[in-house]
């Protein structure tokens, strides 16, 4: 009887011990995190968010209903499994901004037919996910989330694609960390002009990371906040300006 109990104990602390092991292994992801509010899309449908951008050119080589959204860079595809859009990186379950991510793809997919363009030099990775850019309505979701400031890239070659040539002048995200200064209030900025691109339809305060990231020939400048919402442009997510 006393053999069996210390057996018992022992297998416990093992089992314990392999559990200690598995947490302290387990992915955190790379850090990144963004300050963007779940409200900024609150009030938007998806094809308000679709119209601001151009029709892709990738080619689908797959499609069907997204089942699924497990996060803001994990989907799941009927007849397909589980979809990690390639080239992006979105903040993991329980960091500042991943709700955001994840609330904003299930707007656009959640229960939608979206297709697939696959990453012919690396169609799976090590977990078993199919690595693919997703698209929307046409529109490339993968691009989106860069551009919207939901996401980071997360270039790993092999890889078909160049994720840094889907962001705009504006937006060249960090590959491990955010330090997007989103606590600037609009009065700081009242008195200045403000900056955009050619290649985008975003505007930033002249202080923005992303405004600096403009090039003198893209770069566009309006007199004040008004102006450039009247010429079409919307406000950066994360300077507010």
């Amino acid at each position: 009887m006393r053999l069996n109990k210390k057996i018992t104990i022992f297998i416990i602390f093992i089992l314990m011990l392999i559990g200690a092991i598995a947490t302290v292994n387990a992915y955190t992801g790379t850090g990144f995190s963004h300050q963007i509010p779940e409200s900024a899309y609150s009030g938007l449908s998806a094809n308000d968010i679709l119209s601001r951008y151009n029709e892709t050119d990738f080619t689908t080589e797959n499609h069907g209903i997204c089942t699924q959204v497990y996060d803001g860079d994990t989907i799941y595809v009927e007849g397909v499994g589980k979809v990690r859009l390639v080239g992006v990186n979105t903040p993991e379950r329980g960091v500042t901004g991943a709700s955001t991510s994840t609330n904003f793809v299930k707007k656009l997919c959640l229960n939608n037919d979206v297709e697939l363009d696959i990453d012919d030099s690396k169609p799976h990775d090590k977990y078993g996910r199919t690595l693919a850019v997703v698209i929307v309505d046409g529109r490339n979701l993968n691009e989106i989330l860069l551009n919207e400031g939901l996401a980071e890239i997360m270039y790993i070659p092999p890889s078909e694609f160049n994720p840094y040539s889907w962001v705009s002048q504006t937006s060249i995200i960090s590959t491990t960390t955010n330090d997007a200064s989103s606590g600037n209030s609009n009065s700081d900025h009242d008195t200045e002009s403000y900056v955009g691109s050619r290649n985008s339809n975003i505007f930033h305060n002249p202080d923005c990371r992303w405004a600096k990231k403009i090039t003198e020939t893209n770069k566009i400048v309006f007199n004040s906040r008004d102006d450039a919402i009247n010429q079409g442009f919307r406000p950066c997510n994360v300077c507010n300006p």
